[in-house]
């Protein structure tokens, strides 16, 4: 998670055209349906001395949900979901940094309609290297999911067939290009 350029402290932001902050959900338990927020944005800043020494910090804009469908877009948005209105913004703020560069072990709190429970993301280095303007950029993948109704997320509908609509486990999957500040 840190740069090989400079010693000490980096600090590097999301580059958002280069990077994607998915979810990933049940419909009807038997359908995978995928969305992502398309605006965010985010800081490491990397210690070279000793990655627990690490933080993340992001946010991402709620009114900004996209899965492909206007009408699951509105009603995700509304008070029976993200509530846009009253909650325009889902945080994550590390708390830990635990293993090696290459994977470790992100946990934070993320914060959903005002709700803030911890999380842990299963992280990949994916490498780094300069880019054509002279910048330095480095690459991560990171997974996790969490339960939604740990947020007060809890609208659904009972299927006549058993189950629920919409399934209480949420996957997150994360792959983020980073540029280093300088």
């Amino acid at each position: 998670m840190t740069s090989t350029a400079v010693a000490g402290t980096s600090t590097w932001t999301i580059d958002p055209s280069h990077s994607t902050v998915e979810f990933v959900a049940k419909h009807m338990m038997i359908t995978t349906v995928k969305g992502r927020f398309a605006e965010f944005t985010g800081t490491i800043v990397a210690d070279e001395e000793n990655l627990a020494g690490s933080s993340v910090d992001v946010t991402m804009q709620t009114a900004s949900i996209d899965t492909r469908s206007e009408q699951r877009d509105g009603h995700l948005r509304s008070a029976d979901f993200l509530d846009v209105e009253n909650y325009p913004e889902v945080t994550f703020r590390s708390t830990r940094v635990e293993g090696t560069k290459e994977e470790f072990k992100l946990t934070g709190d993320l914060t959903i309609r005002g709700v803030t429970r911890p999380i842990t993301l299963d992280v990949t280095f994916g490498g780094e290297g300069k880019d054509p303007w002279g910048g330095t950029r480095a690459s991560f993948s990171a997974h996790g999911k969490f339960d939604r109704r740990d947020f007060g997320l809890t609208w659904n509908v009972a299927l006549e067939t058993g189950g629920i609509l919409v399934s209480n486990e949420v996957k997150i999957n994360i792959e983020a290009q980073v540029v280093l500040q300088g």
